[in-house]
């Protein structure tokens, strides 16, 4: 299989802004608040499209950003939330987080979609902020940003056909016949350490994509050799051709070399020794093939039922039968669900969202420059950036909230006293004590 890979921006939308406004009706003295809220941001969301093959189209737009939503309105009406924006990707792509190199999601079935960005809440308006003591707050929030982050894309093409076997059996041959794909070909074990794929015209207006996958050796499904690297591919072909070294050209048992590469399969994943099985029987242009061929036959009718597997004798040189073993496959693939059923690295719901950040208590440092008093705290930094503080209301609501936090208390330990220079973020603030002023009381 072919892994292509391109690395995006992707951010969801942020949220509208809260808006600060008052009823203005003839004949009402003094209307009570009516700013409303802002809209939410729109989620940017993956979603799987059979219809596409590559990444080729994020190789020229790197960075995706959703709408962000609509600022709050007068009388209470509040901003309309925008659309999501959707990101059609091809089946068979794994998404990275591009900083932990954390595996998002694996996304193959045709609609499957997550949500990998999610927008910003909208800030609220002053109708949220009005109390029994302050009925009239010029109190509002800005819209909260969207989420936002590099991800890398890897898709690995899922090929139709799987070409599996010992080193040396002939895989690359066969593909670099049957399709134009022009795979590394030589004299030596391990020709192919890369998987190569190809589009096959069977000649009856049908075709598949085939894969040429690295050799297998014993002890694969624990990691020798190209070990996991070719297993993960099997799993995402539809139908396998297992090509076997007819000839014994290298010495070994070609009934043995069928047993020791479908054990392996099966002790990697079970499922793999039901997927369908063509046996290609190749090199039968040599001498000694005619009789190990038949060799092989009656060992195979020992140890599995009628029909279960289709032996085709080819040679890849010669390209004796590699016309019927092509429509052999066709006919399989027929037969069978367009999308095979893989072990996925992540289960996705229809519309899941992963959660960039997990909720917890805020932590702040306290230092101090010079003669000010430095607050830094990323929680802050978050909560400031919603906060519009234009008016008393609203810096007398932050007082409060940063007395909660207890900044207060540890700035005076820290030895703060009246009039000191406090800054937090892109403010600074005078420091002083017993205000008694709360407008959400």
């Amino acid at each position: 299989m072919f892994v292509d890979k391109a690395k995006i921006f992707v951010k969801g939308g942020d949220g509208g802004d809260g808006i600060i406004s008052f009823r203005r009706e003839k004949y009402v003295e003094n209307g009570g608040p009516a700013g409303g809220d802002g809209g939410r941001g729109g989620d940017l969301i993956f979603r799987v499209d059979e219809g596409l093959r590559t990444l080729m189209d994020f190789r020229y737009q790197k960075h995706f950003k959703a709408q962000r939503g609509e600022r709050g309105k007068v009388k209470g009406m509040h901003g309309a939330g925008a659309e999501d924006m959707t990101v059609r990707i091809p089946p068979g792509t794994i998404i990275v987080d591009d900083d932990t190199g954390e595996v998002i999601a694996d996304l193959t079935r045709n609609g499957q979609q997550i949500v990998i960005a999610k927008g910003g809440r909208g800030g609220r308006g002053n109708i949220r902020f009005a109390t029994a003591t302050n009925p009239a707050p010029y109190i509002s929030e800005n819209g909260e940003e969207g989420q936002e982050r590099w991800v890398v894309l890897e898709m690995k093409v899922m090929a139709d056909i799987g070409l599996v076997g010992f080193p040396s059996v002939g895989k690359s041959t066969l593909l670099s016949v049957v399709s134009g794909a022009t795979p590394k070909i030589g004299a030596y074990h391990f020709t192919t350490i890369t998987p190569n794929l190809g589009v096959v015209d069977v000649g009856d207006s049908r075709s598949f994509v085939m894969a040429d996958l690295p050799g297998l050796i014993e002890g694969a499904h624990e990691g020798v050799g190209l070990g996991h690297e070719f297993l993960r591919h099997v799993e995402r072909t539809r139908v396998i051709i297992h090509v076997v070294d007819m000839a014994a050209s290298e010495g070994r048992d070609p009934f043995d070399d069928w047993l020791k590469i479908n054990a392996e399969l099966s002790l990697y994943n079970e499922k793999l020794i039901d997927r369908p099985q063509i046996i290609a029987a190749n090199k039968m242009d040599m001498p000694e093939a005619e009789e190990q061929l038949e060799l092989f036959k009656q060992k195979l009718a020992e140890v599995s039922g009628d029909g279960q597997y289709q032996i085709v004798p080819i040679s890849s040189l010669t390209k004796q039968g590699v016309q019927e073993l092509l429509y052999k496959a066709a006919d399989v693939l027929d037969t069978i669900a367009v999308h095979t059923e893989v072990e996925e690295v992540k289960a996705n719901d229809e519309r899941k969202v992963y959660a960039f950040e997990k909720k917890e208590d805020i932590t702040f440092t306290i230092h101090r420059e010079d003669e000010v008093f430095v607050v830094e705290s990323d929680g802050i930094a978050r909560m400031m950036k919603r906060m519009n503080l234009n008016s008393y209301d609203a810096v007398m609501r932050f007082a409060r909230i940063m007395r909660k936090l207890g900044i207060d208390e540890a700035l005076r330990k820290q030895g703060a006293r009246d009039g000191d220079m406090v800054r937090v973020v892109d403010y600074a603030f005078e420091f002083f004590e017993g205000s008694d002023y709360n407008p959400y009381d």
